[in-house]
């Protein structure tokens, strides 16, 4: 296989608490990898070790078939990094700040990149505006172009649409798409599952460990239960009702709820009499397909 990236038995810890706790996986050459859960899983200490940015305590970490213990200067010269809080410089025009991290990476002839970039992110008419007076999203889409002006080969994002508006949101994905068709391997955190599933393969983490890992299609079908998805009125007391009297796994999405359960006939006429009896008046009850939000909670009851 062509791995780009190797990880095994990796282990960090920060005093008692065990960050990243033996986690081992692969990521292929043009790939784009997901590492997806909540905060505190150990999604961006994972992605700090692999950038060099911190010491890890045991294990390897191969990139490009190289040990970032021993090549850790040559690899940074071939990645990219967009960290959640990536350091734009606001007194500096678009333009001034790609140039200024050009220089640090020792790119002289900068300009048609730079040029390409700004294309690329649909920035070309901001290139003179300050950082500082960029939207939340333009400013992502900066830092991006930022951290691809050397031409890396990884590129790592930790959460980089946290705090986005739905529409650049929406853009920044299709420039991640777009990067993909130049072989480009991405690297991203997220804890929006639903970001996930655009990932050709994703890891779920929870405290430090991973908990699945496959494409979000496989590791979908690994819950082996049907997915009630239910839409009633009044939706709170509904909720309350599921996970006080139901064994089920219970989420709240907006105007309707779902139920992961044992047995979509007999447990929706169950949780339709029940509904009924507190006076929670039901619009539709139906089986759904699984979510990864849905194996995720699923996976880590107990845990």
């Amino acid at each position: 296989m062509n791995h780009i990236i190797k990880i095994d038995s990796l282990y960090k810890s920060y005093s008692e608490v065990k960050a990243v706790n033996g986690i081992s996986f692969e990521v292929d050459r043009g790939e784009m990898f997901g590492l997806v859960g909540p905060d505190g899983a150990g999604k961006t200490t994972a992605i700090r070790i692999m950038c060099g940015l911190i010491n890890f305590d045991s294990g390897n970490v191969s990139l490009m078939n190289k040990n970032i213990a021993d090549n850790k200067k040559e690899i940074q010269k071939s990645i990219g990094y967009l960290s959640q809080k990536f350091s734009l410089y606001g007194d500096l025009s678009v333009d001034e700040n790609i140039e200024f991290f050009a220089e640090i990476h020792n790119v002289s002839d900068y300009e048609e990149r730079r040029n390409e970039l700004l294309e690329f992110t649909r920035l070309i008419k901001f290139r003179d505006r300050l950082a500082d007076r960029l939207s939340g999203g333009m400013r992502q889409k900066l830092a991006l172009a930022c951290s691809l002006i050397h031409k890396p080969q990884i590129l790592f994002l930790d959460e980089p649409t946290t705090g986005v508006d739905p529409v650049s949101r929406r853009d920044f994905w299709k420039i991640l798409s777009n990067l993909l068709k130049e072989e480009i391997t991405i690297i991203m955190t997220t804890p929006y599952l639903d970001e996930a599933e655009r990932c050709n393969r994703v890891a779920m983490m929870n405290k430090g460990k991973i908990i699945a890992l496959d494409t979000p299609r496989n590791i979908k079908k690994e819950i082996q239960k049907d997915v009630v998805e239910i839409v009633c009125n009044p939706i709170r007391t509904a909720y309350k009702i599921l996970k006080d009297n139901f064994d089920f796994d219970v989420q709240m999405f907006g105007d309707r709820i779902n139920a992961v359960v044992n047995n979509y006939k007999e447990d929706s006429e169950r949780i339709k009499i029940s509904l009924s009896d507190s006076n929670v008046f039901v619009t539709s009850i139906r089986q759904t397909t699984p979510s990864l939000e849905n194996v995720f909670m699923y996976k880590i009851k107990g845990f």
